[in-house]
């Protein structure tokens, strides 16, 4: 069961994963080895699948960033999930039941490969109904440590 200092604990670690146990154990008056043990069995214990990075696309030469919504014919869900999930340039893929069956994050080095993407790439797709992009002007928060079961 998880409680309140397991959250303060993974609050921690999803803000910066590479926070040391010390430093986590003194910020909650606990020791060291209560932090290590509790991190080892949030781990055994599925809570926390993986530790990442978070980047700045920009610095990485990727100045157009995306959220894709495509709509596909209900047969072809998997497929192409399944497929825009195998593409270096998407980032993220998720199926969803809101207003697109496949939300997407796509990084581009600009305008002009987006669009070449979206044409040569999603379009394209056997099932594919429709692509809506939403370009990102500015990003206000990046939160790492989401992971959909």
């Amino acid at each position: 069961m998880i409680d309140e200092r397991d959250m303060l604990i993974i609050d921690m670690l999803r803000e910066n994963a590479r926070t040391p146990h010390t430093e986590i154990a003194a910020r909650l008056g606990v020791g060291e080895s209560t932090i290590r043990n509790r991190v080892r069995a949030l781990e055994e214990e599925g809570v926390i699948k993986q530790y990442t990075v978070v980047t700045d696309p920009a610095k990485l030469g990727y100045n157009s960033v995306a959220l894709v919504g495509i709509d596909v014919e209900p047969s072809y869900l998997l497929d192409v999930a399944l497929h825009l999930s195998e593409l270096s340039e998407v980032k993220f893929v998720a199926t969803s039941a809101g207003d697109h069956m496949i939300m997407t994050e796509v990084w581009l080095t600009d305008g002009s490969a987006l669009r070449t993407f979206i044409v040569d790439k999603i379009k394209k797709l056997d099932g594919v109904q429709s692509v809506s992009p939403t370009v990102i002007m500015d990003n206000w928060k990046v939160r790492s440590g989401y992971m959909l079961p």
